[in-house]
């Protein structure tokens, strides 16, 4: 239904109001929630599928900040697997929301508020989103290629010397890959979240639902930033010893330091279990009694090239999710 910014919004039965505002209370963050508990609101709510909706979006929220948290108090590095549980709960979590917002009060508030610079900086971080998904999902393409080039390139020259040249040019590729295009994309993600952080918090009082959508819509792009970053510092990072916050690992990625342990055993995931192989195996190819089982190189690339693909298709889907939910957005803001 059309309608003007100045008239006043469509026409809803009363109880389909109190429904859709017990609705959105449930949809905010915990934060918020405990923020109007003092608010009066009903003893019970009805039973509707825009209310079991709203109790999904709230537990997968719940589930992906535990989920970052079990990846930061842990001294193993991120495996392909543990990042492609994240990618899997992050589209979920699309999902759900792209539901919630097809609600009409939730659509009314973000309508009547789309000038707002609240609303205005959701729409703006959906653009900023959609393009650093795409940006990892070419270098996910990339490191795929590049390692199914090195698979062939050791099939066909086995032991011969030769294979120096095809190791050393994925070495080169994976250092200015991280060099060139990773740490950029690192920088990138944390300017967002700063934006995200520093982004005016809203009267709760005067804006109350509108409070609340925006919370959610935020920690939808926080958790996103949240995916991307840690399947960047996958492709980047071998693991550490400490344990890491949020921003560390970036931190000292962009300074350059050396992120390895010095002394005892170190947990490497996929890539760099990949980089330490092919290290070992081109600086003893022509030393016989010290090669590096070349099945075994050749087994560990075919396992990094089955995780790269999967992940690579978890990527695509989140960026179709992505587009859907800025066309959405686009759609209830322009009516």
């Amino acid at each position: 239904m059309e309608y003007n910014e100045e008239l006043s919004p469509p026409p809803l039965l009363d109880f389909n109001i109190c429904r859709e505002q017990q609705t959105l209370k449930m949809a905010g963050l915990s934060s918020a929630v405990a923020q109007h508990r003092s608010r009066s609101r009903s003893d019970s709510l009805p039973s509707s599928r825009s209310h079991t909706n709203s109790l999904q979006v709230e537990a997968k929220i719940h589930k992906l900040k535990n989920w970052e948290a079990s990846l930061l108090s842990t001294i193993v590095p991120s495996g392909a697997e543990t990042l492609q549980t994240g990618l899997t709960g992050l589209a979920e979590l699309y999902s759900c929301i792209e539901e919630l917002i097809h609600s009409p009060l939730v659509q009314q508030t973000l309508f009547h508020n789309r000038n707002g610079k609240p609303v205005e900086g959701v729409l703006d971080l959906s653009v900023g989103l959609l393009d650093m998904c795409g940006t990892v999902r070419d270098i996910f393409t990339m490191i795929k290629e590049h390692v199914q080039e090195l698979q062939s390139a050791l099939r066909r020259k086995g032991g011969d010397s030769s294979m120096d040249c095809s190791i050393n040019a994925y070495i080169y590729f994976r250092k200015k890959t991280k060099r060139d295009i990773v740490v950029k994309c690192l920088r990138t993600l944390k300017q967002m979240e700063n934006k995200i952080v520093s982004s005016p918090q809203i009267g709760i009082d005067a804006h109350h639902y509108l409070s609340v959508v925006v919370r959610v819509l935020r920690e939808l792009s926080t958790s996103t930033i949240s995916i991307l970053r840690f399947l960047l510092l996958y492709l980047s990072l071998p693991a550490m010893k400490t344990k890491p916050s949020r921003w560390s690992l970036v931190s000292k990625l962009m300074k350059g330091g050396s992120l390895a342990s010095r002394g005892g055993q170190e947990s490497i995931n996929e890539v760099t279990c990949v980089d330490f192989a092919l290290f070992s195996l081109g600086g003893h190819s022509r030393s016989r009694n010290n090669m590096v089982d070349l099945r075994m190189t050749q087994r560990k690339l075919q396992t990094l090239d089955i995780r790269i693909q999967d992940m690579e298709a978890g990527l695509v889907c989140l960026y179709r999710h992505l587009i859907q939910h800025r066309v959405s957005l686009l759609n209830i803001l322009t009516l």
